[in-house]
């Protein structure tokens, strides 16, 4: 098997193939030359998770420090330390950029090629299984708008996945544009030190507050067995996601309504509150922005940053100005303005030599893809943390190569009994980063097992739990025609 990417779930997927799957070898290919994905990468001021790290920790070696909103050092020590404690870390090939996988239904077999960003060469292996851990969004380029005037600023422009280490902002004016998870961490990050950060934000997002320390987890540890702390942690948490969703997407005005008093009360005196947080579309059709002890609201209370609400106009020498005419004095601009989405890692597949267009496959379980052999890939929840999703996937991943090599197959391939017209995108938020991207991710369709629930209950009952059997198609090839091929085996 390959796993690409070394990140949260590729290191995840290849714990559980340890302990569940012992027999079965692997490899893991990562574009760059570290672990930890997303928490290797991003080095911007503040950076944290916005779960809980009881759920997005792993559940086979969960999180133990009191600290539930945990800083991105600590996040990327802890997936380094957990890929050492299971012994995959020997198994990573870094500087592997895999550009495309081949499958041979004669073979059985994926032909995958990689450059070597180190050496410059070109890798071919090949592997029984391919299994995609990369994320769905470009690691080597963000989004940023076109802004006007841009070549007339006398500052400085940096997009915080490229955040340069020696970028030093004491005492500067900042101005940060966006609204999400990433803007409304760097502005109290970086109120501390900076003379003024500003958030210039299009329209605001649904921001609410959480502890940056479980209590329940400091009260019980030590007095608690371990094997019974840490579960009741994870769904303790995962329960609470489950009702703020569910409220959210069933009763918007109420969930909006407690959202805004939340907000009044973390914020000044006649602060105009309409204007910067209250979005116009309903909860959780764009994802939610939590902030751990209001830190953004203490920002704002000591007068070290503002927000600024509407449409940028253009830059200009001294900063931005908006469509209102108003100015926003700034030395130094950070875009915080999104990702750009690349499913697969932005490899092009085929499968007999007919390219596969991912926007016409439907996506089986959330982790398949329809006429797709031996095939996963992970995407986590939208609605909570991604880890939760991604150790049930790589879970279902291990009973189903178990269930092969129990009954003497070696191809398993989705195959929709009614593949159906109503479709939607995998990924179902409103959000600016996915409705730019639409066509090129997979469809899910109107009913299980090609629908997702993004409902962790009943997706434990249907891959921990349910049948490995379903809609798929199982099939056997002789040990002559897997044995044909020339290439390097992985």
């Amino acid at each position: 098997m390959l796993i690409v990417g070394a990140g949260l779930s590729g290191i995840g997927a290849a714990c559980h193939l340890r302990t569940q799957c012992p027999d079965r070898t692997f490899t893991i290919l990562e574009a760059r030359d570290a672990i930890g994905g997303t928490w290797d990468l991003f080095r911007y001021p503040g950076v944290r998770s916005d779960s809980d790290m009881f759920t997005l920790g792993y559940q086979f070696n969960p999180w133990t420090d009191p600290k539930a909103i945990a800083d991105g050092t600590s996040i990327r020590e802890y997936v380094r330390r957990t890929s050492r404690k299971y012994d995959v870390d020997r198994r990573i090939r870094f500087h592997h950029t895999v550009t495309t996988a081949s499958w041979s239904s004669s073979d059985a077999r994926w032909t995958v090629t990689a450059n070597r960003t180190d050496t410059a060469s070109v890798v071919t292996l090949t592997c029984s299984f391919l299994y995609v851990c990369s994320g769905y969004y470009r690691y080597d380029k963000g989004y940023t708008p076109t802004i006007p005037g841009a070549e007339d600023f006398e500052g400085q422009v940096v997009h915080p996945q490229h955040w340069p280490a020696d970028l030093d902002y004491t005492d500067k004016r900042i101005a940060v544009i966006g609204s999400g998870a990433t803007a409304v961490t760097l502005v109290p990050a970086m109120a501390d030190t900076a003379a003024h950060v500003t958030m210039v934000q299009r329209s605001p997002s649904y921001v609410m507050t959480l502890p940056g320390k479980d209590i329940l987890a400091e009260k019980l540890q030590g007095r608690v067995p371990d094997r019974v702390l840490y579960p009741a942690l994870r769904w303790k948490n995962v329960l609470t996601q489950m009702l703020a969703y569910q409220l959210s997407r069933h009763a918007p005005r109420l969930m909006r309504t407690l959202i805004r008093k939340g907000v009044l009360s973390q914020t000044p005196a006649g602060y105009d509150v309409d204007t910067h947080f209250a979005p116009k579309y309903a909860p959780w059709d764009q994802r939610m922005c939590f902030v751990p002890d209001g830190d953004l609201f203490t920002a704002l209370r000591k007068g070290r940053a503002t927000i600024v609400t509407g449409e940028i106009d253009r830059f200009t020498p001294a900063g931005l100005r908006m469509t209102t005419g108003e100015q926003v004095d700034a030395d130094l601009v950070v875009t915080a303005t999104g990702l750009n989405v690349q499913a697969v890692g932005g490899m092009t597949l085929t499968v007999d030599g007919t390219a596969i267009a991912l926007g016409d496959t439907l996506a089986y379980k959330g982790m398949m893809l329809s006429g797709v052999p031996n095939f996963a890939l992970t995407i986590g929840y939208t609605n909570a943390s991604w880890t939760l999703k991604a150790d049930l996937v790589a879970t279902y991943v291990c009973r189903l190569l178990n269930h092969m090599a129990a009954h003497g197959y070696q191809v398993v391939t989705p195959v929709p009994a009614d593949p159906g017209t109503d479709t939607e995108p995998i990924i179902n938020l409103m959000s600016g980063y996915v409705l730019r991207s639409l066509d090129t991710l997979p469809k899910q369709g109107s009913a299980a097992p090609w629908r997702l629930h993004q409902n962790y209950p009943k997706d434990v009952l249907m891959l921990r739990r349910g049948p490995v059997d379903d809609e798929v198609r199982f099939d056997r090839v002789p040990e002559t025609a897997r044995e044909g091929t020339n290439h390097q085996p992985a």
